[in-house]
Formats: C-alpha cells, structure tokens, sequence
C-alpha cells in the first residue's frame, strides 16, 4: 500500500485496513478456483507496478455483490496510490456529464429503491407500474432502448408495460418494446443525423467526436431533436423567446449571443427549455448538423467549468465567446478534435467531497464484505448447478437495432459454450442441442464446447431472441432471448444491478 497517499489523500484507512486483514486469502482462492499463488503474484505485480489502471465491466457489474465488487475494484488502484498520475485512473473533463447526483437517502417514491446518481434502477421499473400507489407510473417514454427485451426479467416487463396507460416508443427500429407501444414515433438512424457518444474519458488530452450525417433520412423518419421539439410545442411548452432567439441566430452568431445572453437573464424559461430553445432558434441555421445545436448548452456548461483545460487545447476566449468558439470547432471537426488537456494532478481538483479527501471506507458494504467468508460457491449437486452468463458478448453479437439475423458469418445461433469436461459429463457432443433451464424459464441452443470456460460456467450471447421474417417472409424468433431466462428477482440489494452474469441454471442433453 502507498501509505503517503493513504494519509494525505484518503479518509478511512484506519477503518478499512482491519477488515482487509481478516480475508482468508487461502480459502478465497479456493472458491474462486484460482491457484493461491497465481492471486498472490497478480497482488504484488499490481503493487510494485509503476503505475496501475484498472477497467470494470458487466461480468462482476452484473454478478453477486455488484455494488461491492466495485468498490473493492476502486480499492486497487487507490491503496497502490494510482490516482492522479499518469498511467493511473484520473477524472477526466466532459463535455456533459454522463449521469447525475442524489441527495443523501433520496428514494424512488413509489417502491422506495434508493435512487443513484439521480436514476431510477432499472430493475425496480415493473413494480413501480404493476401496484396501486397512487403515485404509479403511468406513462413512459422509450427512447432508443429495448426495455422488454434487452432488460432483466423479459415476463415480468411485458405484464408491466401492458398495463402502462401510455407508451411511446421512439427508436430507428421496430423493437419488442414498440411493439407494446401505443404510439411508435420513428427516429432516423444514425447515419442520418449527426450523433456523439458522452463517454470519452482520456487524460491528459480528452477527446470528442459530432458524427456528421452521410445520408438523407428515409421515410418519416425524424431527428430526436425534432421530435421532442414537436413534442414540447404540442404541450405548450414552446420556450418563450424562442422566435427572437431565431431571428437573431439567421443574421449572426453574434446577434444570437447578444440575444442569447439577454432572454436568458430575463426569462429563466429559456434555460428550462434550453435543448429546445437550442435546436429551434440556433439549429435552423445550421443546416442538415441542426439538431447538434443542443451541443451549444454543453460547450457553454464546459467552458465555465474547466475553461483553462479548454484554452490548453487551443480553443480562444472568455466566457460565451470561449463557449462558441468551442462549439464552432466540434461543428466543424469532421473527425473528431482534442477539446480539453489538463495535468494529471486535477483529478484530484474534481473530487467533490466535502473535505476534498478520497473515502476509501463504506460503512453500508461492511456486512456484506464480512460475509463473503461464509459463502461457498455452486455445488454440482444443487438444483441449478450452472452459472449461466446470460448476454456474453461475442463478435457475433450486437445492438438491437441490426435485427436481420443474416449478418452474422458464424454463430448463427446464438450457441451454449460448455466447458469440455462439463459437456463429457453430460454426454453432450458439440453442436448438439442443449436445453438450459432457469427458475424463470428454458431454452434450447447448440453446443460449442470450449475450454474457453471454465467448468460449471455457460454463457449465451446476448443480441439473440429477435422476432424477424424469416426468407418466406414469416415472423420467427431467432435464437435464445436471454431475458426470458432472467429472474427481476436476483439483483444487487442496493443498486438493484441484474444479475445477468450470474444466473443460475440447469442443463439437459436433447438427444439426436
């Protein structure tokens, strides 16, 4: 452990050191079926590294102790003092921010699930529509996700969202969501319109990308800007103002600030509105990138935020000025440009905790951290004796939008990796059909057996079970639809993450 940066930048050690040192080491790694040894080098490894950068994803995200796998995972790099250095985990400028904050204790008032970065757990949606809270949700909008679908629990949410007094789905396909929908509003793909992702997070140089469009929408497509616009105005929630704001934003980019500045400090509906107001008054001038006028309200927000990491990448000015200027250069960055470059040691400027410290100690993941030395892992004699990673990704899968199952060039459908000794104890040869049975349902798949896999653990890929004619033109599913295998029920006990990687299963042989 760096102590140094233990007691100069992290609160709790002293409470976090003592718990660590009561973990068995030798019996963790016998449940977890990984030579002592090989878990002891990786430790020192890590420790006498240079420096360490860890990566988290969905397979200990979407598993037992989600919440608490993420905080022993942060502990890595924190008690090896890799934070705030090159070649460490750092916080990153953004051009807007991926999620936001709750206040202490704050609650989804109709289950009373704890509400995370100002989100609703996905997992606790089916129960706050299905109950007679007077406070039920009634209505929802769907916007370019497969909640019936791709979401734990496919039985649950349909009965769920079949009792929605309103659905409307917005997407690019037609999903099994829209399908429930009562209204389907169809969105243009994303060649069609000009599109980011919010996810870039390099250090020192942060990077960002408008996609510009290539294409001219089919149909009655629309941009989503389009459509929330009209949906905003069929409310009466057009923003007051907005028509000067377009008037000034045709005869120039400095009448449009000038104009801009002045509505927002006399009309705070401006601000409330602000994508809308965007997108209708500085969007119509800017021709088929329209819709990426919303990105104004971001370039303003990053440039009072980090305006000396904004100057760094070259971007001029002060202000509103700095703001367009930056705005003006992703427009016109057909690739994509470098829009802030900070030092490494501002990480340490962005952590908003009161003190400014790091707190390595959380009380609320004590229990279940002290527990983990009581429990063992699946036993072949169990009713379910798999663990079924129910969604591994694989080169032939993808989003649900590509749904024509005839892209894929190999694994077509959607195979059960086995491990070779699990499959010989079964009796299974690969290719044969296998029938996978949850608590919650069952499925059939060929085998591909793999030693790839470790025994007693299966996977499905996820991106399967899609309804799409087939070459006479009938509607069939293709391959397995891992959700219907999912149980809501099996979720992390505070964030409520799914356990999709860790659904326990039972596998029959189908003969022939």
């Amino acid at each position: 452990t760096d102590d140094k940066f233990l007691n100069e930048q992290c609160v709790g050690w002293e409470d976090l050191r003592p718990l660590l040192d009561e973990v068995d080491v030798t019996d963790y790694a016998r449940k977890c079926g990984i030579p002592e040894e090989e878990l002891r080098s990786a430790a020192r490894t890590m420790a006498k590294a240079k420096s360490l950068a860890t990566e988290e994803d969905l397979g200990i995200e979407m598993a037992p102790h989600s919440t608490l796998n993420s905080w022993l995972q942060r502990l890595l790099f924190l008690l090896t003092g890799n934070f705030g250095n090159e070649g460490g985990m750092n916080i990153p400028t953004r051009l807007a921010p991926i999620c936001g904050h709750s206040a202490e204790g704050a609650t989804e008032p109709v289950t009373g699930t704890p509400m995370l970065c100002g989100l609703v757990a996905c997992a606790a949606i089916p129960d706050a529509i299905d109950t007679d809270h007077p406070d039920r949700f009634r209505g929802m909008i769907v916007d370019s996700s497969n909640p019936v679908h791709t979401l734990p629990d496919s039985k649950r949410f349909r009965e769920a969202f079949a009792k929605l007094e309103c659905l409307v789905v917005i997407d690019v396909a037609m999903t099994e969501t829209a399908r429930q929908a009562h209204y389907v509003l169809p969105a243009s793909s994303q060649y069609e319109k000009p599109e980011a992702t919010f996810f870039a997070g390099e250090m020192p140089s942060n990077y960002f990308h408008i996609r510009q469009p290539i294409f001219e929408p089919l149909g009655d497509t629309l941009p989503e800007a389009e459509i929330y616009s009209r949906l905003v105005e069929a409310m009466g929630g057009e923003p007051d103002g907005v028509e000067e704001l377009a008037e000034a934003a045709k005869e120039s980019r400095e009448a449009f600030i000038e104009t801009f500045t002045r509505l927002s400090s006399e009309n705070p509906d401006l601000g409330a509105k602000l994508p809308t107001a965007l997108y209708r008054s500085l969007g119509q001038s800017l021709g088929e990138m329209g819709p990426a006028a919303i990105m104004f309200g971001s370039a303003m927000q990053a440039s009072m935020r980090f305006p000396d990491a904004i100057r760094e990448a070259g971007i001029k000015g002060d202000g509103l000025e700095l703001a367009n200027n930056l705005f003006d250069a992703l427009i016109n960055a057909k690739s994509g440009m470098i829009f802030s470059t900070s030092d490494y040691s501002t990480s340490f400027d962005r952590i908003k905790t009161p003190d400014g410290k790091i707190h390595i100690h959380i009380e609320e993941l004590v229990d279940e951290l002290r527990g983990l030395a009581s429990e063992e892992p699946a036993s072949p004699t169990d009713a379910f004796p798999f663990v079924l990673s129910a969604g591994e990704h694989r080169g032939s899968t993808v989003n649900d939008v590509i749904r024509d199952p005839s892209w894929r060039k190999k694994d077509k459908d959607g195979a059960l990796r086995i491990n070779p000794l699990d499959a010989e104890r079964l009796g299974v040869a690969d290719g044969q059909r296998v029938r996978v049975i949850t608590k919650r349902g069952e499925a059939e798949a060929p085998a591909d057996i793999t030693d790839t896999m470790m025994e007693g653990q299966v996977s499905l890929p996820h991106g399967f079970g899609m309804e799409y004619p087939d070459e006479n033109g009938e509607h069939k599913i293709h391959g397995v639809s891992v959700n219907e295998l999912t149980d809501i029920e099996d979720r992390d006990w505070l964030a409520l993450t799914p356990h999709h990687k860790h659904v326990r299963a039972r596998l029959e042989a189908i003969p022939g």
